[in-house]
């Protein structure tokens, strides 16, 4: 893997979105009012644990949350005994509760289809008799892990199909270096010698890649000179080519050459903390709002929905007179043979890369980010 991939560019990741929104799996409650069931089901009688201006929520509520959490991500469970995280937890299902509340038909109609989708999409990944399993150990029910991600996907369609095509121009404007690809070849001299596993200092470092751009510049084969002398493991068997790759993913100084560089011009050597590049851009894409495809104005409409989400949080819930008295997590149990599959299968939503509709990936991944 190439030492100039500093990180992922989110535009081009589906599970992208999944960090954007990831504050989405700590969602609601596993019980949804559907006025079909509620008179089958048992009066809950426990202690309510947290109040707010609109609602409460009662410890077996609650306990039912953890239990949801507990069955999707089994890998976090001694974090759920974190107080911390308890309560943010706790904080996010009165988000949820609250934000569901306010969504419309059409989102919540949108809901209801992606929840049965995630469903299905779930017990397939681990097979029916797992998922029955998987059920009957934390005490859940089909229709409460349905419920659970029809009220998160509801709350997503709510704030996705709010934002304004302006609002996503803007955002758009703010990001276009997520948008921007460029074919470059390079050739890396790294301070470290990687044959002796010795120092070099910056100057000779320097020389070396100044010695190699001038033999470019007297016409050498660019893919040639890479491959006899480039020190990228990432690109140096490739002739140094990286093709139609986003910017957004290497480090600033790389990402700034593929940006200003003139086309098909070698460049001076460029200083990273890894060493000099001597690059060539070959190509460079800039798209324009109205080039952009599906999936990239999905991408940046889950962006923004995410945010609205979390501004939600933070700024709102003070406003709610929020009390929490949330019980004492129990002692950690030894655990039996069996586990909960989603901690080694695909997401609930299964994979949406490519599509125009990435709503759908956020249930399991998230809520690694929220756990940690």
């Amino acid at each position: 893997m190439s030492q100039l991939n500093k990180r992922k560019p989110w535009r081009m990741l589906s599970l992208g979105m999944a960090a954007l929104l990831a504050i989405s799996v700590l969602a609601a409650c596993t019980k949804q009012a559907d006025e079909n069931k509620v008179k089958d089901e048992p009066k809950d009688n426990s202690k309510v644990v947290v109040t707010y201006k609109g609602g409460t929520i009662t410890e077996n509520e609650f306990n039912q949350e953890i239990s949801m959490m507990k069955f999707l991500y089994p890998e976090y469970e001694a974090a759920l005994a974190s107080d911390q995280v308890r309560e943010q937890i706790v904080k996010q299902e009165v988000v949820y509760k609250l934000l569901a509340a306010k969504a419309d038909d059409k989102a919540k109609e949108e809901g209801a289809k992606q929840g049965n989708e995630q469903l299905e999409q779930y017990k397939k990944s681990v097979g029916e008799d797992k998922f029955k399993t998987f059920l009957s150990d934390q005490k859940l029910t089909e229709q409460g892990v349905k419920d659970y991600f029809t009220r998160v996907m509801t709350v997503i369609n709510s704030e996705t199909n709010k934002v304004t095509d302006d609002q996503l121009k803007q955002e758009f404007e703010k990001n276009k270096d997520q948008f921007t690809t460029a074919t470059v070849r390079h050739v890396l001299i790294n301070f470290e010698d990687p044959k002796t596993k010795k120092q070099r200092t910056k100057e000779a470092t320097l020389k070396l890649a100044k010695e190699v751009k001038a033999k470019l510049d007297g016409g050498a084969d660019f893919a040639t000179i890479a491959k006899k002398y480039s020190e990228d493991p990432g690109s140096a068997s490739n002739g140094g080519l990286y093709e139609n790759a986003s910017v957004a993913q290497w480090v600033p100084a790389f990402k700034e050459a593929a940006e200003t560089q003139p086309i098909n011009k070698i460049g001076e050597p460029v200083e990273t903390e890894y060493g000099y590049h001597v690059i060539k851009v070959e190509s460079r894409n800039e798209p324009t709002f109205d080039k952009l495809k599906d999936n990239e104005k999905a991408a940046l409409k889950n962006k923004l929905a995410g945010e609205s989400i979390q501004n939600f949080t933070e700024n709102d819930l003070t406003k709610l007179d929020l009390k929490i008295n949330l019980p004492k997590a129990p002692a950690t149990q030894e655990k039996s043979g069996a586990t909960s599959g989603a901690g080694s299968t695909t997401t609930p939503s299964g994979t949406t890369s490519g599509t125009g509709d990435s709503k759908a990936g956020t249930a399991k991944d998230g809520a690694a980010n929220e756990g940690k």
